[in-house]
């Protein structure tokens, strides 16, 4: 069967052309070995076809190029797909041009792509499969204008297979366009292949329509592969150039140098890039003021700059400029659009500010401060209430003595004349002033003209006379006295005067304040009189002045203040004073000690010193030696021989002037290794009573002996009286139960405590037996006695008394009284009593006074709240049967009759 073929002319010059081509390459380059790649005749992109060996062509290769984009090689040599390809011939070739710049040398390598051939046979009816030897038909490249004017539908180009030649062919396409949207755009005629377009199309929606089209026989059989079909939209110039805003808001000093950047304006285009038709170029139509033209605009870029250096401000604070944009690089025919563009002059410090007029006059009352005498007002162009607007005023000449002040009105920029200092009539009658001023901000003009930067004027301020009081002029004076200055001695005094006369008659002083009340003052002439010894050690800091405040009065009460320095001249007196008393010497661990002396006088009276043993003992000098350590301190040192004990050793030091003084020191020579614990030791051992401690011991033993007073007084009275006494319940120790029976204490012939065999109520004073049980019935006994105390003790574990009077023969039967006598008469008494505690003012019960307190019962944790429940109490008592000779005589005094 005859292979088909694709009969197009145009095809044919374009291989003519390629063949051209390929020969003028043929004699540029030099040819490297031939790759031969055998692919399918669809290949899907990125997928890689083979391998060439680029270093066997040319060594050194930098550059990489192949001649058909639809493949790409990488530096390994791997050659790749760069999209879907599909083979439509048997062949295909494309070349790999290698590079070597450094070298100046290239080389091409020629990659054919084959696929097996299949052959054609003419197709019966039990074949199941077209078959065909090899592909012959190729898109032809085809393109459309954009908003094209028809007629339409428009014929664009015929598709055809070369299978028709040997059967019925039926064609058909598919894409965007036709299938998919806009549908229906194109369509193709399925006998004679003839694709159509229905209606205009915009680029600018759609720029290149990617078609399919497929070759078939009557029975649906595919007698080619599908062949892409791209259809690309040719650009019409028919979109404007759009500014990206319709007014631009720009900024520029003013006074900027030329070619000063302002800012940028620009515009789109949607037709294709690259092209005439979005090749633009801005200009400017007009500027608002008009004249003179001050800025322009780069026709490519929009950048719109200054052309003149006479932007001002105060001229125009504004420009309004007409931008036009026109495409097909302005050419009459393009199309064009235009925007506002205005542009603001922002002020700049170019305006200095100037004085209304070259002088000025003022005049101020000597001794006045703080008042304002000026004001001096100025002009300037520059915006109001700016930097380059508020001034700044200084005076330049005329105020060395810093009597005046200058500032800036905020509100009004009007420079506020002051004296901040007393002016003196005496001294000027008058003072020349030279004002400048200037702007917040620098200037901004030229160098030349910033050479006078400043405006200036001259003020004269004319000074008033006034009637002053006395002048402290200086308002410090100093005088010498030496230390120790006979009292009565005189010395110069302050002195003031009065400015108008510069004389100090007719003045009076006085003085408001001395420290120490050391100097008096003639209230005439000033002078000073010392009225007590001057002491320079007394004053703190010793070497400071002493400082006098003297009041200076005229004759119509006007006065002025002063101080008057006296300087202290030292004298003498005051010999070095050793600094220790007490020192302690390890003898062992210490060789020596050294001791340091002080001189409260100046350095000329002071140190060095000079230090000695002083009228010493024999002894002391052979077992002691003092040597210099420094201008204040000695070193005190002890032979081997020395004694531990504490010596007494006295020791001279003397100034550089030569006087002296003597001082003893205890020397403690201590066995020990640490001087610590001799000083705790020798402060044990002397420890003496101060006068509060003796006074506390004689407040002790005057309580004492009232305690003793108020035991006889006692005994007396209870020898006395017999009957009872009214309340019973105040004058009577009650005798209380106790929880267990137990022994009873009874008193012996010399008065102590003795415990008996069994419980008998029986003893020499009268048994104070505390609840002996008889017969299951507990009997209480009272001890009578107004005065007489009864105290509790414990013995054995049980409760015992002990009788507070150690009478020897008191009668028993008159002293007691049985539980029977005690409770009749305290019973009705005690119940009458807790009956009026139970009720409130209203006579009503009232549960706030007495109070039911339940037993606890055993093992509680509280323990027991008698004052006698602990047998450790018991065996504390032990220590009154050894009681000292003080004590055994206090028993006698108590068992007397």
């Amino acid at each position: 069967m005859a292979a088909p073929r694709l009969r197009s002319s145009l095809r044919g010059a374009l291989c003519r052309q390629l063949l051209l081509t390929l020969v003028v390459f043929s004699f540029a380059c030099e040819a490297c070995k031939k790759e031969i790649f055998n692919i399918p005749s669809k290949l899907e992109a990125d997928k890689m076809i083979g391998r060439v060996n680029l270093k066997e062509c040319l060594g050194s290769v930098d550059r990489i190029q192949s001649s058909d984009p639809d493949f790409r090689v990488l530096e390994d040599g791997s050659v790749y797909t760069a999209h879907a390809v599909v083979l439509s011939d048997e062949k295909r070739s494309f070349t790999i041009r290698l590079s070597d710049t450094k070298k100046r040398t290239q080389k091409e390598i020629l990659v054919l792509l084959e696929y097996q051939k299949k052959v054609l046979r003419k197709r019966h009816t039990k074949e199941t499969v077209l078959r065909r030897s090899k592909r012959r038909w190729a898109p032809i490249p085809c393109s459309m204008q954009e908003n094209s004017l028809g007629p339409f539908p428009l014929f664009l180009q015929q598709v055809q297979s070369d299978a028709a030649q040997n059967y019925t062919i039926f064609y058909s396409i598919s894409g965007r366009g036709v299938d998919k949207e806009p549908l229906n755009l194109f369509f193709i005629e399925r006998d004679t292949g003839n694709l159509y377009c229905t209606q205009p199309v915009d680029r600018e929606e759609y720029d290149v329509f990617d078609l399919i089209a497929y070759a078939s026989t009557a029975d649906g059989y595919s007698a080619d592969f599908p062949l892409p079909l791209p259809i690309r939209v040719e650009d019409e110039n028919d979109n404007h150039p759009i500014f990206t805003e319709a007014v631009y808001n720009f900024e520029v000093p003013e006074s900027s140098r030329v070619g000063t950047t302002v800012g940028v304006v620009c515009a789109t285009d949607r037709d294709e890039p690259d092209t005439m038709h979005t090749r633009l170029k801005y200009s400017i139509l007009e500027q608002t003021p008009r004249s003179p033209g001050l800025f322009s605009v780069h026709p490519s870029t929009g950048v719109i700059t200054t052309v003149s250096h006479y932007l001002d401000r105060e001229v125009a604070d504004k420009y309004s400029l007409i931008m036009k944009v026109q495409d097909m690089d302005g050419q009459f025919f393009g199309l064009m659009s235009t925007a506002t563009c205005i542009i603001t002059v922002k002020d700049s410090n170019d305006n200095l500010p100037t004085f209304r007029q070259n002088a000025y006059e003022a005049s101020v009352e000597e001794n006045t401060v703080n008042v304002e005498i000026l004001r001096i007002p100025v002009e300037d162009k520059d915006l109001i209430n700016t930097a380059n607007w508020r001034a700044n005023f200084t005076i330049l000449k005329g105020n060395e003595n810093g009597h005046f002040k200058i500032t800036t009105d905020k509100a009004t920029n009007e420079g506020v004349l002051s004296v901040v200092k007393p002016l003196d009539y005496e001294e000027s009658h008058q003072v020349v002033l030279e004002i400048g001023v200037a702007n917040e901000a620098p200037f901004t003009r030229d160098v030349a003209l910033r050479m006078t930067t400043m405006n200036r004027a001259v003020v004269t301020v004319h000074v008033k006379d006034q009637d002053e009081g006395p002048e402290c002029s200086p308002e410090v004076q100093y005088i010498r006295i030496k230390e120790n200055s006979a009292v009565g001695s005189k010395i110069s005094g302050y002195k003031a005067y009065d400015p108008e006369t510069k004389s100090s008659s007719g003045l009076r002083y006085k003085i408001l304040h001395d420290p120490k009340e050391w100097i008096t003052v003639n209230e005439g002439s000033g002078s000073l009189e010392t009225y007590k010894t001057l002491d320079r050690e007394v004053i703190t800091p010793k070497n400071d002045l002493y400082n006098i405040t003297v009041l200076a009065i005229d004759q119509d009460g006007r006065s002025c203040t002063g101080t008057l320095a006296v300087s202290i001249e030292d004298v003498n007196d005051n010999p070095p004073e050793i600094l220790q008393d007490y020192l302690v010497i390890c003898k062992g661990n210490m060789d020596y000690v050294d001791i340091s002396a002080i001189d409260h006088d100046s350095s000329i009276n002071g140190a060095p010193f000079y230090f000695s043993l002083a009228n010493t003992s024999p002894e002391i000098n052979r077992l002691w030696t003092i040597t210099r350590v420094n201008d204040t301190a000695a070193r005190l040192a002890y032979q081997k021989n020395a004694q531990f004990q504490e010596y007494f050793i006295p020791v001279a030091v003397k100034d550089r002037a030569g006087l002296s003084a003597t001082k003893t020191l205890r020397v403690n020579l201590c066995d020990c290794t640490n001087p610590v614990q001799c000083r705790a030791a020798a402060r044990s051992a002397d420890v003496i009573l101060g006068k509060w401690a003796i006074l506390a011991i004689l407040l002790g033993i005057a309580l004492l002996f009232s305690i003793l007073l108020t035991l006889v007084c006692g005994i007396v009275s209870a020898r006395n009286k017999k009957a009872f006494p009214d309340d019973l319940a105040q004058q009577n120790l009650i005798i209380s139960n106790t929880e267990a029976p137990g022994d009873d204490k009874v008193c012996s012939a010399n008065g102590f405590m003795t415990q008996t065999v069994n419980n008998a109520n029986q003893g020499f004073c009268g048994t104070m037996g505390s609840g002996v049980k008889n017969g299951g019935q507990e009997s209480i006994e009272m001890v009578k006695g107004g005065q007489q105390t009864l105290e509790s003790c414990r013995g054995a574990g049980h409760h015992h008394t002990l009788d507070s009077c150690r009478g020897g023969t008191i009668e028993v039967e008159n002293s007691r009284y049985t539980y029977s006598e005690w409770q009749n008469f305290t019973q009705p008494r005690l119940g009458e009593k807790l009956h009026l505690c139970n009720q409130d003012e209203e006579h009503m019960p009232s549960q706030d006074y007495v109070l039911t307190y339940n037993y606890e019962g055993r093992g509680s944790p509280a323990g027991s709240v008698g004052c006698c429940s602990e047998k450790q109490e018991e065996d504390g008592l032990d220590f009154l049967n050894n009681l000292e000779a003080k004590f055994a005589a206090l028993a006698e005094t108590c068992t007397k009759r």
